[in-house]
């Protein structure tokens, strides 16, 4: 028997109906084991010594324990996990634990596949290799790296830094982007500029002319910078008498862009589809694991020949011959690693349009599409710019027009943009104009405009921006994102990112102690190194040597210091943020408590306390002035922010931050309405607040009592309540759409239960058998927390996975709970029987202990 180990239950289910009967196929459910959460599992001292244990979850040690069991009976082991650093890692623990348990076959092999299709895996089973030892040693080097940064700063920020959750080597530096854009955001000062423009007709054609010279001067985006000037230009356009001096037209190639990788993926799936990174990554997952796609981690931007002969094929049969180029088109992988950069994300086939549904599907059609366009051929347009001049020449308009003369891959696929930048020409059409032309002016405007900050960064800017910097690799953004929002230092507001007080501290805290822990080019440099290392080119303990000779010692010395010392350096390092320029010229330290009560000497400065930083006044106790970190003002309520007004009841709606965390309040004082933030709304705005505000929901009355059914959000969070009894919701949105029929069923459900369920509800047999032969008992089938279960009263058998609860029989029943009876549990019963004889007799024979009272009085009474 040959045995195949991979990941996921998903991909051992379709690898196992390609292969023969002698190859039985089990699934690891990922990473067997990791290094354990406590300080010493990698030990510098010891030349990196680590040490590992196997998750502590049951189904992963149950699962450990099959495939040693298989692997004892195997002749031969195959370690088909996926082909990229992590996979090769999953293959050298499942190889050194079966060591450890002398379950390994003599035959151990590592075979790879880019889809799981039949011809992809029958011919990696013909191709096997060594385990790849570069590729673990680089994933050592990494998780060692990552364990060190994470256990030796993270217990200096819990002593010095309240608030503070973790730190990580990637996430940090992720984290700095936000705050720094925020930054910038802060510092720009918006500039007054203005346009005119001339709305026109030609041969009944409208179209629109933009200014672009007045009284000789050429104007760029900034040369009107006040209405005066605006005005008195508009006043030229309107008196002047404009020809067309000059057309010119040119024509334009666009080519498509190459398939998927990671990050274009991710990027692209959160501008068209507003997927997050995590979300378009599982969607790929259970594509991948379908066969529908190629492994969809990857850098690379090429296609095997195989595969573009048949999206040419597939062009061909959908298209004309114009949409298919005479030769094939290649791409060069910008790919760091040769050994990392496998093929790009594709459908593993293209005749095949649609795969899943849903997310699934939309997620899929996104893929085909590129893939598909990346193999057609160009986009011809043509782009015409038309000048006009006014008699004296020192006025001149222009505009410019866009017509797609042949769509060619514009046909199947665009891709996205951020951002459309603010000189970008106008794509309309124009209409036919020669020289001399002198086009009808039907209205000319002078528009007001003023200068945009930077934009926050949404999940596809900051994956592409990570990318450029060379910071992490694509296969970890979607975790490292999602922890940023898990430990509260980031929030979502309408698909952008905003730093948190508590991350705006933590990276302040990290710039000023560790500034070359959160530099852009050191950690670029160090993924370079570890790309070194994957490539053969390193040593990965020699690079782990030159990361801690310098980070230990940095470290030892901030720990080292008082919290209050760390506080004095963040306040001056935060000075200007935290304490601005007042537009009176007075002094931002001072507190303005003690200035409106007339006491002298009172400073603001910079605090931690057991919630976080704040700011305070020195004259504590005597005033009590504070506000929160990062929100000047006049102290409470100084970080409130005002989201719109309820138009029913006309008061405001107010985000506020509490001891619990952030809220929406509606109306003040005593009769205000508040309602807790759920995490689980990212794009929060003024329609949620309401929502939230206007809770309880009551979506109807229960069809059997006639009761009302209420959704509510609680302490833990959503639920459902009928005459007493509760359900639980999945999340917050669920609240607000769940219908009648799906109400009723979760509140039966949750009744079914048992005992355990809220309201006390006793469960309802699935269905009720005869008498146990043996115990007499009634024999019951039912439904439990882990699954459905035949009970006698006495004992309780687990149903299988491959029988009907409903369709079980007496015969069945008898043989579960007698083979129940018979294992170990009921073997410790029997030994907790016996133990308990010896004990009723000891009262009897303990004679001695009633002799011990009177022993003790003797004394005493001496005494």
């Amino acid at each position: 028997m040959q045995l195949v180990i991979v990941e996921s239950p998903a991909k051992a289910k379709t690898i196992e109906k390609y292969l023969g009967g002698d190859y039985k196929v089990l699934a690891s459910y990922g990473h067997i084991r990791d290094l354990p959460a406590k300080d010493g599992s990698v030990r510098p001292d010891e030349g990196f010594a680590m040490d590992w244990e196997v998750y502590t979850e049951k189904r992963n040690r149950d699962q450990v324990k099959a495939i040693a069991d298989a692997a004892k009976k195997a002749d031969r082991l195959i370690l088909a996990t996926d082909p990229d650093r992590e996979g090769e890692a999953i293959s050298w623990h499942l190889r050194e634990l079966l060591a450890q348990k002398k379950a390994l076959p003599k035959t151990v092999d590592r075979v790879t596949f880019n889809a799981i299709t039949k011809q992809a895996v029958t011919e990696a089973m013909k191709a096997p290799r060594d385990l790849d030892t570069d590729l673990i040693d680089a994933y050592l080097a990494r998780r060692a790296l990552d364990y060190l940064f994470g256990f030796t700063l993270s217990p200096v920020l819990w002593r010095k830094l309240p608030g503070a959750k973790s730190a990580g080597r990637v996430q940090s530096v992720a984290l700095r982007l936000i705050v720094d854009r925020e930054r910038e955001i802060e510092a720009f000062r918006p500039q007054e500029y203005w346009s005119v423009s001339a709305l026109m007709e030609h041969d009944g054609t409208a179209f629109t002319a933009r200014l672009v010279k007045f009284d000789g001067e050429k104007i760029e985006r900034l040369t009107i910078a006040e209405e005066g000037t605006a005005l008195r230009a508009k006043a030229a356009v309107e008196a002047g008498r404009f020809t067309v001096e000059e057309v010119d037209t040119k024509p334009l190639k666009r080519n498509p862009a190459p398939p998927f990788t990671t990050s274009t993926l991710q990027q692209e799936a959160a501008r068209k589809l507003g997927y997050s990174a995590s979300h378009t990554m599982q969607l790929a997952q259970s594509l991948y694991e379908a066969g529908a796609i190629t492994y969809m981690r990857t850098d690379g931007v090429q296609m095997d020949a195989g595969a573009i002969s048949a999206c040419r094929k597939a062009i061909a049969d959908r298209f004309d011959a114009h949409f298919l180029p005479d030769k094939p088109r290649f791409y060069a992988s910008k790919a760091k690693n040769a050994q990392e950069a496998h093929e790009a994300i594709r459908p593993t086939d293209f005749a095949r349009e649609r795969a899943g549904s849903g997310d699934e599907a939309k997620l899929y059609d996104l893929i085909f599409k590129r893939a598909m366009a990346s193999q057609m051929a160009g986009a011809l347009l043509e782009r015409t710019t038309v000048v006009m001049r006014d008699p004296t020449g020192r006025h001149e308009l222009r505009a410019t027009g866009q017509v797609v003369k042949f769509p060619g891959f514009m046909a199947v696929y665009q891709e996205s943009f951020d951002q459309k930048g603010e000189d970008d020409e106008d794509g309309s059409l124009l209409p036919v104009m020669r020289q001399g032309d002198c086009p009808a002016k039907k209205a000319v405007n002078a528009e007001q405009h003023f200068t945009q900050p930077p934009p926050r960064f949404s999940e596809a800017s900051l994956v592409k921006r990570l990318e450029e910097l060379g910071i992490g690799r694509p296969s970890t953004y979607a975790s490292t994102i999602q922890t940023l929002r898990d430990r509260a230092y980031v929030r979502m507001e309408k698909n952008r990112f905003f730093a948190e007080d508590s991350g705006r501290l933590l990276t302040a805290f990290l710039e000023r102690f560790f500034p070359r822990y959160v530099a852009y080019d050191f950690t670029a440099g160090l993924e370079d190194e570890l790309d070194e290392v994957s490539g053969g080119r390193a040593e990965w303990k020699k690079v782990l040597e030159a990361f801690w000779r310098d980070f230990k010692p940095s470290s030892d010395e901030v720990m080292e210091r008082k919290p209050s010392e760390v506080t004095e350096a963040l306040d001056e390092f935060l000075s200007d943020y935290l304490f601005p320029p007042q537009a009176d010229g007075g002094d931002p330290r001072a507190c303005p408590k003690c200035l409106a009560e007339g006491r002298a000497g009172g400073r603001l400065s910079l605090r931690g306390g057991r919630f976080g930083a704040f700011i305070a006044c020195s004259n504590y106790p005597e005033c009590a002035f504070r506000r929160k970190f990062g929100q000047p003002g006049d102290g409470d309520g100084a970080d409130d922010e005002s989201m719109g007004t309820d138009p029913e009841t006309g008061l405001p709606v107010e985000r506020k931050t509490g001891r619990f965390g952030p809220y929406v309040q509606l109306g003040e004082g005593k009769d205000a309405k508040r309602a807790s933030i759920p995490k689980d709304i990212p794009d929060f705005d003024l329609e949620w607040a309401l929502k939230l505000l206007s809770l309880p929901r009551i979506i109807g009355n229960h069809p059997e009592t006639g009761e009302p059914i209420e959704a509510n959000i609680g302490r833990y969070g959503p639920y459902l309540k009928h005459a007493g009894k509760y359900a639980k919701l999945a999340g917050t949105r669920d609240v607000f759409e769940t219908g009648m029929n799906a109400a009723v069923t979760l509140l039966a459900e949750a009744a079914n239960r048992g005992p355990g369920a809220r309201g006390g509800t006793k469960a309802q047999p699935i269905k009720v058998l005869g008498a146990h032969p043996v115990s007499g008992g009634e024999m019951k089938v039912m439904p439990g927390r882990y699954g459905p279960y035949v009970t006698d009263g006495t004992t309780n058998a687990t149903i299988p996975k491959d029988v009907k609860p409903e369709d079980l029989t007496e015969e069945q029943a008898v043989a579960l709970i007698t083979a129940r009876t018979e294992a170990a549990p009921a073997k410790k019963g029997k030994r907790k029987a016996t133990a308990k004889k010896p004990a009723a007799t000891k009262p009897a024979a303990k004679k001695p202990a009633t002799k011990k009272p009177v022993a003790k009085k003797k004394p005493a009474a001496k005494a």
